[in-house]
């Protein structure tokens, strides 16, 4: 349905208005990396809603990690989150959607395409990186396998535990907005994509309505435009932004964040900055890197 080359994004560039991009579940990322030996930073396949079949030109190892998906590989069930050998001419097929929105699927020395600007993530809207700056469709051929890397399978890191019920931590930045968010849910808008999640619910009546001076916006930030609507920016936003913010969920509920599909109810609750690094942490060191 909509499958795209990600690693950990481009940084550095938001000044000049280049938005951040990488894997929306930053987590499942790097963990279907580490089960392969992979650095962090290899791009992956980002799997959202309808997996792909994929076709295997040459013998490759692959590791799955991320929403819960029944696959199989030339007709027997795969398993996720452990490395799978498949053969040259071996068919990988995904099917039911359990649980979560979005899988990664990494492969032993990585997916091989052009840099932009520093990164291999796709980012559709402005064409660029990925492959040909766009999703991937039927026929699309992609080369493996970075020079000078050698694979090897010693890391076990903990997979990330994908949930029906999603509460994100939130900092605050306005304490009425806040107040607002916090005190009732949401579910995510079929209108919603890797820029954003426009999230419905009863509306905020004390939004903001006049014009507000655009200023710098993080991933994880919650805009209240003045329709009283929250928008959850998402890893392809745009650097600037002129709404109010109530607050902005922590790097450590990212990847939950990454994980929702429409429909899906989210609410928020207040984290403060120490717990938040030390989520943070948690995190690191479920994936063995603390």
């Amino acid at each position: 349905m909509f499958t795209t080359v990600q690693d950990l994004g481009r940084w550095g560039l938001q000044s000049r208005g280049v938005p951040v991009s990488g894997a929306l579940d930053w987590y499942s990322h790097r963990l279907a990396n580490a089960l392969l030996g992979n650095d962090a930073a290899m791009a992956t396949l980002e799997v959202t809603l309808m997996g792909p079949e994929i076709r295997f030109d040459s013998d490759a190892t692959f590791a799955i990690a991320g929403a819960e998906f029944r696959m199989t590989l030339d007709g027997a069930a795969v398993e996720m989150n452990r490395p799978t050998g498949a053969k040259a001419g071996s068919v990988l097929k995904f099917g039911e959607r359990l649980l979560g929105a979005r899988a990664y699927v990494a492969i032993a020395s990585g997916i091989d395409v052009p840099e932009t600007l520093g990164s291999r993530s796709t980012h559709v809207l402005a064409v660029m990186g990925g492959h040909e700056g766009r999703a991937l469709k039927a026929g699309d051929v992609l080369r493996t396998g970075v020079q000078g890397f050698e694979a090897h399978s010693e890391s076990r890191p903990t997979p990330f535990p994908v949930q029906f019920d999603r509460r994100l931590r939130v900092i605050p930045a306005d304490d009425r907005l806040f107040a607002n968010i916090t005190s009732r849910p949401f579910h995510v808008s079929p209108r919603s994509d890797r820029m954003g999640y426009r999230l419905e619910g009863a509306s905020i009546a004390n939004a903001p309505t006049g014009e507000l001076i655009s200023t710098a916006v993080p991933t994880g930030a919650i805009q209240v435009p003045p329709t009283g609507q929250p928008i959850l920016l998402m890893n392809d936003h745009a650097t600037t932004g002129g709404y109010a913010i109530a607050g902005t969920v922590i790097t450590a509920d990212l990847p939950l964040a990454g994980q929702l599909a429409p429909g899906d109810d989210v609410a928020f609750e207040a984290c403060s900055m120490d717990n938040a690094v030390a989520a943070l942490r948690e995190r690191e060191a479920m994936l063995g890197a603390a």
